[in-house]
């Protein structure tokens, strides 16, 4: 699949949108959920990202993930399903919303595990945000065109902050093999 690569300094209006977007979903799954984060290179300030903002709805176990998706529906989230990412649910967005990706995991997933553990390292690692988004502005500009390779080239870092983190053999396998998947699907 190919989609346009744009990365972009941080914009401190990126919390604000997420909060927007937050605010919005959450009176529908807070019955459910334990939260709604922000995850992705947009939720890590400083960090440059592409300019869309990725929201994840946590539920307890994958008992509510059906109940969660239904509650979705009415406020104009389409459900795609896993898009090859193992209890990772994604969900086109209605309009009217900044742009966003949403995504539905169980508190236990090795996705929203990845998610939070990369965030909140980055978060706390400024030498890494500067390593980082120099890395994510290169692969923009060497593959503008690529999405998949633009992912590809993000997963050695990846995996190195998550094996600081601690995640197990397994986990990283799991996230290396995803990572590298090519043509995987994407939300829209």
């Amino acid at each position: 699949m190919s989609k346009r690569v744009e990365v972009l300094d941080y914009d401190s209006d990126w919390p604000g949108l997420f909060e927007q977007i937050r605010s919005y979903v959450w009176p529908a799954v807070s019955g459910l959920a334990t939260a709604i984060e922000h995850v992705g290179s947009t939720a890590v300030p400083g960090l440059p990202a592409k300019p869309v903002i990725d929201v994840c709805v946590v539920v307890p176990s994958r008992t509510e993930v059906l109940p969660a998706i239904q509650r979705l529906a009415p406020l104009g989230y389409e459900h795609k399903g896993n898009l090859g990412v193992e209890d990772r649910e994604a969900f086109a967005r209605p309009e009217g919303l900044p742009p966003h990706h949403l995504y539905l995991s169980p508190q236990d997933s090795i996705s929203l595990i990845n998610h939070l553990g990369v965030r909140n390292h980055l978060r706390t690692h400024p030498k890494m945000v500067k390593e980082y988004g120099a890395l994510k502005k290169g692969l923009a500009e060497r593959y503008p065109d690529d999405i998949d390779s633009y992912i590809e080239g993000k997963t050695d870092f990846i995996l190195r902050i998550l094996r600081e983190v601690g995640l197990t053999q397994e986990a990283l396998e799991v996230i290396e093999r995803t990572n590298r998947m090519s043509n995987i699907a994407r939300p829209t």
